[in-house]
């Protein structure tokens, strides 16, 4: 490998190191991004004890899988020795449309309707935030 090769990987690693974000991904989520959206907007900059009580508190079915990965994301940070879990804050929350799954619904005279079972990636962004 050449000189200038490791010296872009060295900071490429190095930039890597610096970042202060953890980022967490819930891909394949049975539930349809428009349904999903709502959560993550009541949740984006919050601190993650807020965030979390609020997913346990709502009454919508993707509540339950959002507070699961956010645990995740929290039990990662947790292994890292520089973050700090009290400050960590909920920076970013994107959910984005995953694939459809295709089913046929019978109906009169013969006929087939097609039904979309929709499902969604969901990427959370945690930083530590101010003390």
């Amino acid at each position: 490998m050449s000189r200038r090769k490791k010296n872009r990987k060295t900071r490429e690693n190095e930039a890597r190191a610096a970042v202060k974000h953890l980022r967490a991904v819930l891909r394949y989520l049975r539930a349809s991004p428009r349904k999903v959206k709502p959560l993550a907007d009541m949740i984006r900059g919050l601190k993650v004890d807020a965030a979390l009580a609020v997913l346990d508190h709502t009454p919508r079915a993707a509540a339950r899988p959002m507070a699961a990965m956010l645990r995740s994301a929290v039990s990662n940070a947790a292994s890292r020795q520089d973050v700090d879990i009290d400050r960590l804050v909920v920076k970013e929350v994107q959910v984005s449309p995953g694939p459809m799954l295709k089913r046929w619904m019978p109906r009169a005279l013969g006929r087939a309707t097609r039904i979309y079972r929709r499902t969604s990636h969901i990427s959370f962004r945690l930083e530590a935030g101010k003390k």
